[in-house]
């Protein structure tokens, strides 16, 4: 909308045409977008409700005739998702603290500390953003059934996903770029007092660093709950699995629209979080500079 307004001198809005012409074009493109965001979950809702028999005969409908609002208690109990849901806030949960305390204590070390070879690690850092997921994949599996020097395998566990979570250069170079930001000065008068290298970090950086922390903390819920490759990798017990691996098995199986009412039921929790927190995310975003 702000781009529209830059083709047309301030002059030609103060005429009552042009004006009308421009809002028209706001409200059209503010219409389709929203149709655009929200028209996909709308139509998942109203596959849920929609008997069989309609998503068949009038699958076009804008709402059922009769709705079998019963199909998410039916998909929650008969096809386990409430099991599943479970399993995915382990798994969320799990990959969310282990990648926030990975990129906000890498990201305090290269920024703050400064080591001797904290460049050449930051280099390494930033490279493994240029290597594919997929390529990684064959390496990090043999690792996790047998971890160098401890020999443990920790296949089919939770730790085979909250571990690899760590390992995410971005969100590491978001908090060090931020941390960068902050004022040196506050560092040194800390040090004079004589704070710890924890104080520093806990007393002093992690509370100025709420933007950042909530953007990291998007990108991990978000990336964890969506993921479906690995999960299918390291987790082959069907107990464990969570809701991402379990839907792709369930559609061979269970009624279509308890189907799509147990995918309504999957992409609830991350919706309610971002609407929640939007606030909180366009703040960071703000901070970090990142571009969406």
């Amino acid at each position: 909308m702000t781009t529209l307004t830059t083709f047309v001198s301030a002059n030609d809005r103060q005429r009552p045409g042009v004006r009308a012409a421009v809002r028209s074009v706001q409200v059209f493109t503010l219409i389709l977008l929203l149709l655009i965001g929200i028209g996909p979950l709308y139509w998942m809702v109203k596959g849920a409700v929609s008997p069989p028999t309609e998503l068949t005969t009038a699958p076009l409908a804008l709402w059922p005739d009769r709705p079998a609002l019963g199909n998410f208690a039916t998909a929650y109990t008969d096809l386990s998702v409430g099991r599943y849901l479970m399993n995915t806030f382990l798994v969320v949960g799990g990959s969310w603290f282990v990648q926030l305390f990975v990129s906000a204590t890498a990201g305090f070390a290269l920024s703050v500390l400064r080591p001797k070879f904290g460049k050449v690690v930051y280099g390494a850092i930033l490279a493994t953003m240029f290597v594919p997921y997929t390529v990684n994949m064959v390496s990090l599996f043999m690792t996790v059934i047998d971890v160098p020097l401890l020999h443990l395998n920790l296949g089919d566990t939770y730790w085979a996903i909250w571990l690899p979570a760590g390992t995410n250069a971005f969100t590491v170079l978001l908090a060090k770029q931020f941390f960068d930001a902050l004022p040196k000065e506050l560092f040194d008068a800390a040090r004079v007092d004589g704070a710890s290298t924890r104080q520093l970090l806990t007393k002093i950086v992690l509370p100025m660093s709420k933007p950042v922390l909530a953007v990291i903390s998007l990108l991990a819920v978000m990336h964890s709950w969506k993921d479906f490759i690995w999960p299918l990798v390291a987790i082959t017990d069907p107990e464990k699995q969570p809701i991402s691996v379990a839907l792709a098995q369930l559609a061979t199986q269970a009624p279509q629209d308890q189907l799509i009412a147990a995918m309504v039921l999957a992409v609830a929790p991350p919706v309610l979080v971002f609407v929640v927190c939007q606030k909180y995310i366009v703040a960071g975003l703000g901070f970090t500079g990142v571009k969406g």
